[in-house]
């Protein structure tokens, strides 16, 4: 089956968030499902850089009448057939692919956005001569119009069914009414049976509903968009849909995290051999000027600073953190003020907290290897990948019951202790308070040393593979295609 996937992002070649990370994983994963995967690429520069014996497969015109050119070649680090959009004025230029260097939206995003998932519906209606997709499947508010398109496009060929998935609701790709007239959809589509949102016009509500069928990320994910409380005003027309919206959980690139195989780890480990792991942290520790110390838990953050993450949640109970022994190093950017609020507190205690603002993979990999417990407190968490990194790594995740949080988490106590289903802490009530006693649990936890052990071994044999994810997508893709 031939399956075109539509992303503004790729692990490792652009990455902002973990979207990338998916988009680079599982067109590998459906192809060893069985399954003849291309990706369509805006042409960050990045992304061209690694497209190798690359040919271009049509000129066209914009429907707001800009020229580009879509070329197809094979992405030389991933081994994946990609097609990508040149378009330099697009998408060559300071900043990221969202924002300026001011950390602003580019002016143009709704044309940048825009153009992608208008030529993923051009190739789903036979541009390429030589390849025809039966399945466009689309992700996130970037690529959300690729449903839109096609359902107002020409119908050249055999129809052609569209996925459209949400890897969170909260990033809509909302933009002026005046915007909309640029893109070249009939005038009827801005309603509110089409992409109108209250008063302006939304990418992924075009995505919802136009697209044959909605995943997300997480089961648990698929039932919360559904009510107002994380529904982000699209939870009617979410409930509407509830009979095509499917939650298919996110999974690990196995080949990047791996602990027994990570290159950017100073020392390699397993679930039975965990001894290098002891000397990733006594490494790091020392590598930040934190105290060498063997029994200080380790706490990790490596998330964006956002609200959202819950991050300030961890500041209101850092003070007892270190008051019992434990330390902080945090990685990621994002709210000024959290930044600035990480910062203080890292220069207030050099030996038991290191913040590094910014994102840097590989010491992504270090803090993971080298820290005891995750911390995820997130106020809503679609999937999460950072929980599964922890896992993987034997830092105990310690989570927010929300989202694939909750699908992937298990407590703590004392009953999941003796069914042998712990791997994690988890506190249900978005408080500092309701963390602090996780944080307590899990600094119990920790200091009995055979029970923490047997945990964490538990933890890091979980099968987190794409291997079901794939299954659970191909099977989709054969029920929308028959």
């Amino acid at each position: 089956m031939k399956v075109l996937q539509v992303s503004a992002e790729i692990f490792p070649l652009l990455k902002t968030g973990g979207l990338a990370d998916i988009a680079g994983a599982l067109p590998a994963a459906l192809n060893t499902a069985g399954c003849d995967v291309r990706v369509l690429l805006p042409g960050f520069a990045p992304i061209l850089a690694d497209l190798q014996s690359a040919s271009v497969v049509a000129e066209l015109t914009a429907p707001w009448g800009e020229r580009v050119q879509l070329r197809h070649g094979t992405l030389g680090t991933l081994g994946v057939q990609a097609y990508v959009i040149d378009a330099p004025h697009l998408y060559v230029r300071p900043g990221t692919p969202y924002e300026d260097e001011q950390r602003q939206p580019h002016h143009d995003n709704h044309l940048r956005f825009a153009l992608l998932g208008w030529v993923a519906a051009q190739l789903a209606c036979g541009l390429d001569a030589h390849w025809q997709p039966a399945v466009v499947h689309s992700h996130d508010w970037h690529a959300a119009l690729t449903s839109a398109y096609l359902a107002f496009g020409p119908a050249r060929g055999r129809r052609v069914a569209s996925v459209f998935t949400v890897h969170n609701l909260a990033y809509q790709g909302v933009f002026a009414p005046i915007h909309f007239y640029d893109l070249g959809l009939p005038a009827h589509a801005f309603s509110v049976n089409g992409v109108e949102f209250h008063g302006q016009f939304s990418f992924m509500k075009a995505g919802l509903y136009y697209a044959d069928h909605i995943t997300t990320v997480s089961p648990t994910y698929a039932h919360e968009i559904q009510t107002p409380e994380q529904g982000c005003g699209l939870d009617g027309l979410l409930r509407a849909r509830g009979h095509d919206l499917t939650g298919i959980l996110n999974a690990v690139d196995e080949a990047v995290w791996n602990p027994a195989t990570d290159a950017a780890i100073p020392h390699t480990f397993d679930a039975q051999n965990p001894a290098g792991k002891a000397r990733c942290k006594a490494a790091l520790q020392q590598e930040l000027g934190l105290d060498v110390k063997a029994d200080a838990p380790l706490f990790g953050v490596v998330s964006r600073l956002t609200e959202q993450k819950g991050l300030h949640l961890v500041l209101a109970v850092l003070d007892q953190l270190l008051a019992r022994g434990g330390q902080l190093v945090v990685l990621g950017n994002g709210d000024a003020a959290l930044e600035a609020a990480f910062k203080a507190r890292a220069v207030a205690n050099p030996q038991a907290v290191s913040v590094r603002i910014g994102y840097d993979e590989a010491y992504a990999h270090r803090i993971f290897a080298a820290s005891d417990v995750t911390l995820v407190p997130s106020r809503f968490e679609p999937c999460g990948l950072t929980q599964m990194y922890g896992l993987k790594y034997g830092s105990l995740p310690l989570v927010h019951r929300v989202g694939g949080l909750a699908d992937t988490v298990v407590d703590c106590a004392l009953e999941h202790l003796a069914d042998g289903t712990a791997n994690g802490f988890v506190f249900n009530v978005f408080t500092p308070l309701a963390l602090e006693r996780a944080m307590y649990r899990a600094l119990a936890l920790y200091a009995r040393p055979t029970e923490w052990l047997g945990v964490r071994q538990r933890a890091m044999r979980q099968a987190l593979g794409w291997d079901k994810a794939a299954a659970q997508y191909v099977a989709l893709y054969r029920h929308l295609v028959v």
